[in-house]
């Protein structure tokens, strides 16, 4: 809850004295020993907490979600399983959980969707860092357009949505192979563009580190990297855009 949210409820008798000073006590964060859970971080930077769910033990997820749950905080899980996602929710019950971005969800409080930002894809086969760009941006507040499978192997398929395209505040460009859609749709659009370089790719694409370089090497202006395989890091950069420009 926001801070309005929570001298309402003291007020109106929603919650105790003693409740507020229990939340008082963990207002900056909580330690729980395997973690410290960061509250204030939506104050601080805008946005609300995300876990990285992959590599944590069991015990330690289901944890950290409870904490969240208990102080009925929005968050997100990135990289998430469906065998994680099934512990958590045997837990608490209300989360959700979406199996092509592997994004776990608690949502308390729903912000307002605002501005646009376009995600597109050189190829189906990147809808999983696709989604995970999508859904993050919307968890995070920003209106989303998806544009997927406009790769440069088919320029008239890019063409035929660019008009579409050209009405974000900002664009992520993901695609793996070559890695040539930023660069082209750079050439394009007046808009920032920042480019995710994906895993997908025969072999001397090497995991995605040949669309990193090219991306990374592009002769287009205007364009941001992040590491490969990264929508979250993405639609965080992109939602800070487009909430600068949303808020003149």
């Amino acid at each position: 809850m926001n801070d309005k949210e929570f001298l309402e409820n003291i007020k109106n008798g929603k919650m105790t004295i003693d409740e507020g000073l229990a939340y008082l006590k963990d207002f900056n964060f909580k330690d729980i020993d395997i973690a410290k859970l960061d509250f204030q971080r939506k104050n601080r930077r805008g946005f609300p907490e995300t876990i990285f769910c992959q590599g944590k033990e069991d015990f330690a997820l289901v944890e950290i979600f409870k904490a969240f749950a208990e102080r009925r905080e929005s968050v997100i899980g990135t990289r998430a399983s469906k065998d994680q996602y099934a512990l958590v929710k045997r837990e608490i019950p209300q989360a959700k959980y979406d199996p092509t971005a592997r994004i776990i969800s608690l949502e308390y409080e729903s912000l307002p969707q605002i501005g646009n930002i376009a995600i597109c894809t050189g190829g189906t086969a990147d809808l999983f860092v696709a989604e995970e760009a999508a859904l993050t941006a919307e968890f995070f507040g920003a209106r989303v357009s998806r544009f997927y499978d406009v790769g440069v192997s088919g320029l008239h398929r890019m063409l035929n949505k660019i008009d579409e395209i050209k009405k974000a505040n900002v664009i992520i460009a993901i695609a793996g192979m070559e890695g040539a859609l930023a660069t082209v749709l750079a050439g394009l659009v007046d808009k920032p563009i920042i480019a995710v370089p994906t895993s997908i790719g025969y072999g001397a694409s090497f995991n995605g580190i040949s669309a990193l370089l090219t991306m990374l090497s592009t002769c287009a202006e205007g364009i941001s990297v992040v590491n490969i395989d990264n929508g979250y890091g993405a639609a965080y950069a992109a939602c800070q855009i487009n909430k600068l420009i949303e808020e003149k």
